[in-house]
């Protein structure tokens, strides 16, 4: 508006007010260049503390942390920032192999393909990852809900065996008491296609659903949960 008037000082600051929907106190009231200045430093200072705090954070994750500490901002401006400080992450994605699918027992065909979930314990997503420490690293398994993404049964060991997959199965379980006929989806891993895993699924009434060999982009949702759990809480 400012600029406006100089560019067309006939037009009165009324008529301008009334045009923007604007009140005058308002225009009055606005911060000057030195006081947006000063809050676009303090702007970046707080988006530079959420990065370093959440170092796999992107622009929206940014905006959103932003408004819950009270900042009044959208996407477009804390992409504009952190791009102007070359503050977007570069996250090396680092595989750690945790399945062994070579082994004698037997497959199954994807049933979560091209499935769309609309209630809850229609399907059940179950893998396994590892968690760093500062002197080691320990194994979680952990079984969704594919249509709320509920972690509903988990369990931490040292070792990536059966048992580690059974007492999160054994949680979900007990947590929710599906009905006969959910779908039990994982990878072709030996720790859910062993006899045992597969014995306590049969008695559940699971159907028994696996991603393709070599694939862990078939079971999405748990890689997108671990993605998730890692960069904002590990």
């Amino acid at each position: 508006m400012s600029q406006v008037l100089e560019e067309h000082p006939e037009v009165s600051l009324r008529s301008l007010c009334e045009l923007f929907g604007v009140s005058r106190s308002w225009y009055y009231d606005k911060p000057g260049a030195e006081e947006k200045a000063e809050r676009d430093v303090e702007l970046r200072d707080a988006i530079e503390r959420i990065v370093l705090e959440f170092p796999g954070y992107g622009y929206r994750r940014v905006t959103e942390q932003l408004r819950r500490e009270g900042w009044d901002t959208n996407h477009k401006r804390a992409l504009r920032v952190m791009r102007q400080e070359s503050l977007l992450c570069q996250l090396r994605k680092r595989f750690v192999v945790t399945t062994n699918s070579t082994h004698r027992y037997r497959t199954y065909p994807n049933l979560l393909k091209g499935m769309v979930t609309d209630s809850l314990n229609c399907a059940w997503v179950a893998d396994i990852t590892y968690i760093r420490l500062p002197t080691s690293f320990v194994y979680l398994a952990a079984i969704l809900d594919a249509y709320s993404r509920k972690c509903i049964g988990w369990a931490l060991s040292r070792f990536i065996d059966t048992r580690l997959t059974l007492a999160a199965l054994r949680m979900a379980l007990v947590e929710r008491r599906p009905p006969r006929g959910f779908i039990h989806h994982s990878d072709r891993g030996v720790q859910y296609a062993s006899s045992e895993y597969i014995e306590v699924l049969d008695s559940a009434g699971a159907k028994i659903s696996m991603s393709g060999k070599g694939n862990p982009y078939d079971n999405a949702k748990a890689e997108s949960f671990f993605k998730t759990l890692k960069t904002e809480i590990v």
